[in-house]
């Protein structure tokens, strides 16, 4: 694996999502790009340690509320290289609410049965 310089979206029928890593959570310009690259969500699958967990949940809400966007935050689960991970797989909506939360399992993954839908309304609600 190695450093990308692109910013990479995906357009799905009804929404288009931009894609992120584990580390780049922490870099809140890479995902105001993704925006003004027409993302309206964000995918983040990570490998954060266990001892770092209220970190992941933090800097997941704030990419949420700061971009107006939601946020699927994919957490491994288990042990890594010997560190346990912790996992904790959330939806994060464009208001920072988690609206879904997986706790760490070997097989579990946090899902939204109904559509997401677009963050237009919280967009256009704020100045």
């Amino acid at each position: 694996m190695a450093a990308g310089e692109d910013l990479v979206t995906v357009d799905l029928p009804h929404l288009t999502v931009g894609v992120g890593t584990c580390y780049d959570l922490r870099f809140p310009e890479l995902f105001r790009g993704l925006v003004d690259a027409g993302a309206q969500a964000f995918v983040v699958p990570a490998g954060w340690p266990a001892r770092r967990r209220a970190h992941w949940t933090l800097l997941a809400r704030a990419r949420a509320v700061e971009n107006q966007a939601y946020v699927l935050a994919c957490g491994t689960a288990g042990t890594h290289a010997g560190i346990e991970q912790a996992g904790h797989s959330l939806v994060v909506d464009p208001w920072g609410e988690v609206s879904r939360r997986r706790a760490p399992a070997r097989r579990s993954c946090a899902s939204r049965s109904t559509p997401v839908g677009s963050p237009r309304p919280a967009r256009s609600s704020r100045p």
